[in-house]
């Protein structure tokens, strides 16, 4: 039988589609134009950590495409190769986009503390709820077991909420690092605005797919309960 709650998650689906598209196509337009000064990702993040008395912190590659990211359990910051070797507009931007999360950790950024302690549970949650959400479906005799699954789900979402704050202020950290040290150029600096603000609207779309899917919850348990 056709679910009409499934229509809530349409719009999340297109933004979702919009904004992988949108991150995937700036990035293989910025990862093949070159800095006028020619710094590399590595070198980039390096003189950053350097400057805000982050000497400590290594610098890593990684695997992948898109793989890039701050351990703040381990203290560094891993880059994926384009990011590493690369002098283009798309890996500065990308290593102080990293960077800016290594500032935000160790000034105690108020957004991230939060989402760090909430991490663990949101982890836990997120793989727990669907077991419970599809249990509480299938053996609604078993009492309020989807409610609970809903409640684990939530976490989750607050996660993805808390998220948001987090990337933006480290993308425009990112922004004014790179400026202010003269990395890039007032042309370049167009063009790290969108690899970022790409990057940005990606985590946007998981927000708003999580809320959807909560809202369609909620409704799916509320209508199982009138019945």
């Amino acid at each position: 039988m056709f679910d009409s709650t499934i229509i809530i998650l349409i719009p999340a689906i297109i933004l979702t589609l919009y904004a992988q598209g949108k991150v995937q196509a700036n990035l293989a337009k910025y990862l093949r134009i070159p800095t006028e000064k020619g710094y590399s990702g590595l070198q980039v993040a390096r003189i950053l950590l350097d400057q805000h008395g982050l000497a400590y912190i290594p610098i890593e590659m990684t695997r992948g495409r898109l793989s890039d990211h701050y351990d703040p359990r381990n203290k560094v910051v891993r880059l994926s190769q384009d990011v590493y070797y690369g002098n283009s507009i798309a890996s500065v931007s990308v290593a102080a986009h990293e960077v800016g999360h290594a500032i935000q950790h160790a000034n105690g950024y108020l957004p991230l503390t939060f989402r760090n302690r909430v991490f663990p549970i949101a982890r836990f949650a997120s793989s727990a709820a669907w077991l419970f959400i599809m249990v509480g479906l299938m053996l609604p005799s078993l009492g309020n077991l989807m409610n609970v699954g809903i409640i684990l789900f939530s976490t989750a979402v607050l996660f993805q909420i808390l998220t948001l704050p987090v990337e933006f202020n480290a993308s425009s950290r990112a922004l004014r690092l790179l400026d202010s040290n003269g990395f890039i150029s007032d042309y370049e600096n167009t063009g790290a605005r969108k690899v970022l603000g790409a990057a940005a609207l990606t985590y946007v779309a998981a927000m708003a797919s999580g809320i959807a899917q909560l809202i369609r919850l909620i409704l799916i348990s509320n209508r199982r309960n009138n019945n």
